[in-house]
């Protein structure tokens, strides 16, 4: 039809062959005139390319397009006679939440729609961003007078530039340009989408949020180039481990956020944190050199622990700070008691500030005794806080804060000093080890902070040995092996503490200088046990350090038969409670004076395993009774309860761990008020060394039941009973363990 039939007049009949009066025919040559110059203008301004025109039949057909709009189409392309819906396509917007409407649907709907963005599906070849052409169209319908549809009429015009300059700041606004993962603005609203749509769809949402462990230490030894490709190459591998549906962002420096849409099981979360954990663990090479990082996880699940973004997000970040404080390289899920944990971690980083001028800092020392004499050899520093509050702080809580904080330079020196001096009172040649972060390792000052100690104590280099982790090893490598020689220089030992317990490697044994190996009490752990490799493992590295001339030491020896293992297997030293926990300075001098330097072993005849004894008070559902009982211990697959007197064995209990955990028992054992309960399913890790279920109670169906929507707070939670069904009398009769009474339930 062309841009000159879409301007014909409708009647059939051009208006100079029609008769007319002489006014009208005035009118008529007038209006012919203007429908001219009219057509004349719309013919140009297809000829600029600036606006095209095109239209269709009834059912969708290209019945006209501008012809330089044709010529945006490959060489001999017909579109005349086809589907204009065929011919351009649709695409959903940068943002997953933001999906436009296919053009076909706008068609079939009949009506009006003004700059639709469209992409040519047949224009050029390549298929690559640069090569795709964009436009705008506008169409409105048209019909008949008797309103019979006769197809779209509308214009069109290119946008490929502005919508890629669109496209590509509308990415930079979104997306990190480092690692080319969403940015904390986009997560953020997208986690806000999420939780939008899942509040009216019932569903649930995990949030996990990464914090990468010893990176400073990457950017400071081997620079910020370095630090950047690292980032890229963790994120990386988290988009290797992680589902395709997953949205992974950087919020900035070493953070990292993890949406995992419709996933509430807490035992999938934590095989799926354990992975993560394993992965970013592995060693990394970087220009030339390795580096060796981890990472800690908070968990945090909506509905169950917020509802709002900015509450999943905060308990995310608790669980963050405990996984950490746990000492790093583990993952914890919420729970409501990480909110006191929050506010002890800053009180504790606060007080720790002024432990070292008030006094409140000691070195305890574990003797090192060897393993066929049982005569003491040394002694390692322990440091141990004595809060005015609070008591005794292990160096397992406060170190990690020290590190964060800052504080681990100031206290590491410290520590150096008081080992010294304690250490120039002991007889004979008796040495004392002092453990080094691999922060203070990387320090300039090291050398001549250990100097001025030796000075100032008196003490022969000889009897100093500085305990160092394998994570040293993560630092440049020419600035490593530069602190060995120094140290070396100075004259003290070196021992490879905690040996095997993170990426070994023979090559950086070869390198540094260790005159000992020690030998992480894991492997100690079982080592009796049948079936149990660590045997083997102990005389692996037994085998390796006698090769190359270093000794070694046994850590965390606590039972007999330990004790007898790793003395036949010969390894040169043992530490631990089997011998001696560390005790303070004072302690050490009297045993010392009194002339008898022989440690007995005392201890149990075989290591038992650890178990989780608890006492705590636990909700107990039957039918529609809800009784206390005192949780005296816990396993994966069941518990011992005190509390309910003439429970059946058989009986099936429903038990409430709070904080919407509930849990199906069958009794196995009942014997007066105790039960022993097998569960129906097993409990998960909570990554903190409790135990878990896998899920809990939805705030939906507390809601549903009458409850305000949010997240669960802390308590018990009975499942919602019908309203006016009968209740029947108590079963069994409910015992207070603690009074010895007994009394109704």
């Amino acid at each position: 039809m062309g841009v000159r039939g879409m301007f014909r007049n409708l009647g059939g009949q051009r208006a100079d062959q029609v008769r007319v009066p002489d006014a009208e025919a005035v009118v008529a040559r007038a209006a012919i005139l203007d429908d001219r110059q009219r057509l004349a203008m719309f013919e140009a301004l297809e000829a600029t390319g600036i606006g095209w025109f095109w239209s269709t039949d009834a059912k969708g057909m290209l019945t006209y397009l501008s012809p330089t709009a044709i010529d945006q189409f490959k060489e001999g392309r017909v579109v005349i006679g086809e589907q204009l819906g065929k011919l351009v396509e649709t695409v959903e917007g940068t943002d997953r939440e933001i999906r436009a409407r296919p053009l076909s649907f706008l068609l079939s709907a009949r009506t009006t729609f003004s700059e639709q963005p469209v992409r040519l599906a047949t224009a050029g070849d390549g298929g690559t961003s640069r090569n795709e052409v964009w436009w705008a169209l506008t169409g409105k319908p048209h019909f008949d007078r008797a309103q019979n549809f006769l197809g779209y009429r509308g214009s069109a015009k290119d946008i490929t530039s502005t919508y890629q300059q669109l496209r590509d700041s509308s990415r930079a606004a979104a997306y990190d340009s480092l690692t080319g993962l969403a940015n904390r603005h986009r997560m953020t609203k997208r986690l806000t989408a999420v939780l939008n749509a899942y509040r009216l769809e019932k569903r649930s949402c995990a949030l996990l949020m990464l914090d990468l462990d010893r990176f400073k230490q990457v950017n400071d030894t081997l620079g910020h180039p370095a630090g950047d490709e690292l980032l890229r190459q963790v994120s990386q591998r988290l988009q290797q481990i992680l589902p395709a549906e997953t949205e992974i962002g950087r919020l900035g420096g070493d953070e990292f956020q993890i949406i995992l849409p419709d996933m509430d099981d807490r035992g999938t979360l934590g095989e799926l944190a354990n992975r993560i954990i394993q992965m970013i663990s592995q060693p990394y090479s970087i220009e030339g050199s390795r580096a060796i990082i981890g990472t800690s996880i908070g968990i945090a699940i909506a509905p169950y622990d917020g509802i709002e973004p900015n509450e999943l997000i905060k308990a995310s970040d608790l669980a963050l700070y405990a996984a950490k404080a746990g000492g790093r390289g583990q993952f914890r899920f919420y729970s409501n008691d990480l909110k006191e944990s929050a506010e002890d971690r800053r009180e504790i980083e606060e007080d720790l500030r002024d432990a070292l001028a008030q006094g409140q800092l000691e070195m305890h020392y574990q003797p090192t005794v060897d393993t066929k004499t049982h005569m003491v050899r040394g002694f390692e520093a322990l440091m141990r806080w004595h809060h005015p509050e609070h008591g005794t702080i292990m160096p397992s809580v406060f170190i990690p804060i020290a590190e964060d904080s800052n504080l681990i330079d100031e206290l590491g020196e410290w520590a150096l000093r008081q080992a010294c001096a304690d250490a120039a009172n002991w007889p004979g040649e008796l040495t004392v080890a002092v453990n080094v972060s691999a922060q203070q390792f990387v320090s300039d000052n090291l050398p001549t902070i250990i100097t001025n100690a030796l000075s100032a104590s008196g003490l022969p280099a000889r009897r100093l040995e500085l305990e160092i982790t394998e994570s040293v090893f993560m630092g440049e490598v020419g600035a490593t092996d530069q602190m060995f020689a120094a140290l070396r220089k100075i004259g003290i030992k070196l021992a490879l503490d905690d040996f095997g317990t993170g990426y070994s490697s023979l090559s950086y044994l070869r390198r540094a200088p260790f005159d000992k190996i020690k030998i992480d009490q894991s492997f100690v752990r079982g080592c009796t046990d049948k079936d149990n490799s660590n045997a083997a493992i102990i005389t692996a590295i037994i085998s390796l350090a006698s090769a190359m001339n270093m000794a070694t030491t046994a850590e965390g020896v606590e039972a007999l038969d330990e004790l007898q293992c790793i003395a036949g297997l010969n390894a040169d030293f043992v530490q631990g409670f089997i011998f001696s926990r560390a005790v303070p300075h004072s302690s050490v001098m009297k045993k010392l004076e009194s002339g008898e330097l022989r440690y007995e072993p005392l201890g149990p005849a075989k290591h038992r395993a650890d178990r989780k004894m608890l006492f705590r008070r636990v909700g107990v559902i039957h039918e529609d009774h809800h009784y206390t009982a005192i949780l005296r211990d816990l396993s994966r697959s069941g518990a011992r309860i005190e509390g309910l007197a003439g429970v059946p064995v058989g009986t099936q209990l429903l038990l409430d761990l709070g904080e919407g955990q509930l849990i199906v028992g069958s009794v196995r054992r009942s014997q007066d008020a105790t039960q022993g309960l097998s569960f129906e399913t097993p409990l998960v890790s909570d990554g903190a060394g409790g135990l878990c279920t896998r899920h809990r109670v939805s705030p939906y169906m507390l809601a549903a039941a009458g409850m305000p929507l949010r997240a669960l707070p802390a308590g018990h939670y009975a499942p919602p009973r019908d309203i006016g069904a009968p209740v029947g009398s108590p079963q069994f009769m409910q015992v207070d363990v603690s009074a010895g009474s007994l009394r109704a339930g």
